[in-house]
């Protein structure tokens, strides 16, 4: 399994349990014994000339905007708890005064508005429990008296992603929102086990035009699948000016895999916007690459 870690600096006084700090990086060395350093680790498509996938380690602020680490005893009590965001100083490497003994270490990158909360090593939830692209670290830590630990620390991608394009040359009249309502998956992650960990209740509302007027024909929605191989139940409804329901379509039993990307392409529409959302003829594939590739059709 591949891992990865969050960047802070801890300063000479002890942190509680219940601390979050985005640490400054001049002080990131002193009375440190421990340094991390994060990175996503990343899967691209199925490569046949090598016989097994291609990986690729990016840099953290490539490809998530927050970071949450935090650091448990061996019986689960926090002993660190360290947040960051893009921009901040030394973004992507934490260092860390930890006594001798072994810990438990659980990091989380993503890109929503707020700071993921690790309440213990069984949980983890999002701001306003809205989930984007996330990667995570789950792993042991052993510190020896006297001896100093620097590490890379790489994090590999725990969301399955649905991406619904929609092909229609033009929306129905009056259209302004679409709104995506999911269940199935997760929107509470495990860093024990590397998957989701309640039964969610997803919902997702994005614009039907741009800032300039264009219309988005294209949608990304996440969640945590609850073991590899999970299926999610989707309504999807086109929204009016004021929220009123115009279109409504609900598609079951929709194949998620963890690290792949579902692709729904078709014309909910009719072709012209004259039409009503329909499952009929749009054909799934689950990949665009991220992990591999796997095709399904309705």
């Amino acid at each position: 399994m591949i891992s990865g870690w969050l960047a802070a600096v801890v300063a000479a006084l002890a942190l509680t349990a219940c601390e979050k700090v985005s640490l400054p990086v001049a002080a990131q060395e002193d009375n440190a014994n421990v340094i991390l350093r994060f990175a996503p680790y990343d899967q691209t498509a199925f490569t046949r000339s090598l016989g097994n996938h291609t990986r690729a380690v990016s840099p953290l602020t490539d490809q998530c905007a927050k970071l949450s680490v935090a650091v448990f005893t061996t019986d689960g009590t926090k002993a660190k708890n360290i947040t960051q965001k893009v921009g901040d100083a030394g973004y992507g490497t934490v260092s860390l005064s930890l006594s001798a003994g072994t810990y438990r270490l659980a990091a989380i990158a993503h890109n929503g508005l707020g700071a993921a909360t690790i309440t213990s090593t069984e949980k983890v939830t999002f701001a306003s429990n809205k989930v984007t692209d996330t990667f995570a670290y789950y792993g042991t830590l052993v510190v020896e008296e006297g001896v100093p630990i620097e590490q890379e620390v790489q994090m590999t991608r725990r969301v399955a992603m649905v991406r619904l394009t929609l092909s229609d040359g033009a929306l129905p009249e009056g259209v302004k929102r679409m709104k995506f309502y999911y269940t199935g998956g997760s929107s509470t992650y495990s860093p024990t086990t590397g998957y989701g960990c309640v039964n969610s209740k997803q919902t997702e509302y994005r614009d039907c035009y741009d800032d300039d007027g264009e219309a988005v024909t294209v949608y990304e929605l996440y969640t945590l699948p609850h073991e590899e191989n999970d299926v999610l139940k989707m309504t999807i409804t086109a929204l009016g000016e004021g929220g009123e329901e115009m279109y409504s379509t609900v598609f079951e039993n929709m194949p998620v895999v963890r690290n792949k990307i579902t692709t729904w392409t078709g014309a909910p529409f009719g072709g012209d916007g004259g039409g009503p959302i329909t499952s009929g003829g749009i054909s799934i594939t689950l990949d665009t690459g991220w992990d591999g590739t796997l095709n399904y059709t309705f």
